[in-house]
């Protein structure tokens, strides 16, 4: 519609060219016609645009189930958009170059206007073409019967109606797909800040609902989460962590870390994890909290598990290595207990101070078994008793004290986590 009517010059294959001045000017002539039968008919469309859209409305309701759902809900609203878009589509073959930009924000704001309410893009392309053919109907029932013996000259320009269709068919679902990639990058976004507040321990309490909302989960409930580093991971963490395929978690992709916010089902029953991930994948996993308000607080303690995770790769889970995560929890308080405990072994040969510092810790790992410590180390187990005794002369600290041997094993693991 919004292409003026063109001269036929081009000929069919095998056609003979007969380029005469009368046959142009019997083409001008034709052209002009059909113009001055399309502008006629198209101007008593105008004239009765409210039945043409309640025609329209009517069929949009019998042959499409979104337009039924949608005349019930906002009849009013449905009928004056039909009648604006068979206006601006009308008025376009009167005035193809007046009309033009009019019809095209008419058409673009339909598309971007439903794919925000969620109608199908076929119902609305359906709706389009659906309304060209009725307004091609009415031109030719109008000219019918006003002037049958015109109808003929219509062929003329029923290639300029259906091309207008068709442009105004790509604009409006450019509009929709435009709309729906806006509309994602919101959600998507939407999500992303919310799970991140989560995480951060800095959402409201008002903002709760809706972050269960988006993440799909409920806001009362035992959650634990697990942190995920190293690897080859970009964001994809989930599939490669996670041995159950069922767990209900939310991930949220990091820069160096992944994020699993993941629901605890069954009190006591932690999540099982893939026995077979990529080398250097890190995986540091929270103790249980309770309630989506207590996830930043799992966060910081997955975080503080995925510190103790070695270099080449592995599972740290808090609940079985809670010691290691109280030193690396407060590290300056940390260096000082092994400033304490250890400290009066730096007067020693530094070979020598080794030598006592793996005899301790190997008795320590051997739950206090001096001969099973003596096969690890390759000695006597009085050699072994010997080192233990020369640390207690050093340090003034007794190994059968428990309270000084809790210190001790503390000061051992500071050391082996915090040491430059």
């Amino acid at each position: 519609m919004h292409h003026a009517v063109r001269p036929r010059t081009l000929l069919r294959p095998g056609a003979t060219p007969a380029p005469t001045r009368r046959t142009s000017r019997m083409r001008s002539l034709i052209d002009a016609e059909a113009l001055r039968v399309l502008h006629s008919a198209a101007r008593a469309l105008l004239d009765d645009l409210p039945q043409l859209t309640d025609r329209l409305v009517a069929a949009l309701q019998e042959q499409e189930p979104a337009y039924r759902a949608a005349v019930e809900c906002d009849a009013t609203g449905i009928w004056q958009e039909v009648h604006r878009s068979l206006r601006h589509s009308i008025s376009s073959l009167l005035d193809p170059r007046g009309a033009r930009d009019a019809a095209r924000r008419c058409t673009w704001r339909i598309g971007a206007t439903r794919a925000e309410q969620g109608m199908p893009l076929d119902a609305l392309l359906h709706a389009f073409r659906l309304g060209g053919s009725l307004v091609w109907q009415g031109l030719v029932e109008e000219t019918t019967r006003t002037a049958p013996e015109d109808v003929r000259l219509l062929v003329h320009v029923v290639s300029d109606v259906w091309d207008f269709v068709d442009d105004h068919c790509t604009l409006l679902a450019d509009a929709y797909r435009q709309t729906e990639r806006q509309l994602a990058w919101k959600r998507e976004n939407s999500v992303r800040l919310l799970a991140g507040a989560l995480l951060d321990g800095t959402s409201r309490i008002a903002d709760l609902p809706e972050a269960a909302q988006a993440l799909g989960l409920p806001e009362q409930g035992r959650y634990m989460v697990v942190a995920v580093g190293g690897g080859r991971l970009t964001g994809g963490a989930g599939a490669q962590v996670l041995a159950e395929p069922d767990v209900r978690v939310h991930w949220h992709p990091g820069v160096d870390v992944d994020y699993g916010i993941l629901l605890v089902e069954e009190e006591g029953r932690e999540p099982q994890l893939s026995q077979e991930q990529e080398p250097g994948v890190r995986v540091g996993v929270s103790s249980a909290v309770e309630g989506l308000a207590a996830v930043g607080e799992a966060r910081r303690l997955a975080d503080t598990a995925l510190a103790l995770c070695p270099e080449p790769g592995g599972v740290i889970r808090l609940t079985e290595h809670l010691p290691a995560a109280l030193v690396v929890s407060a590290p300056e308080l940390a260096t000082a207990l092994a400033d304490r405990l250890l400290g009066p072994l730096a007067g020693l040969e530094p070979a020598d101070a080794e030598v006592l510092l793996d005899t301790l810790a190997t008795w320590l790992a051997c739950d206090g078994s001096a001969q099973r410590a003596s096969r690890r180390l390759y000695c006597h187990r009085n050699t072994v008793l010997n080192r233990l005794r020369r640390y207690e002369q050093l340090t003034g600290r007794s190994l059968s004290r428990p309270s000084d041997l809790v210190e001790v094993s503390l000061a051992l693991t500071a050391r082996g986590l915090l040491r430059p």
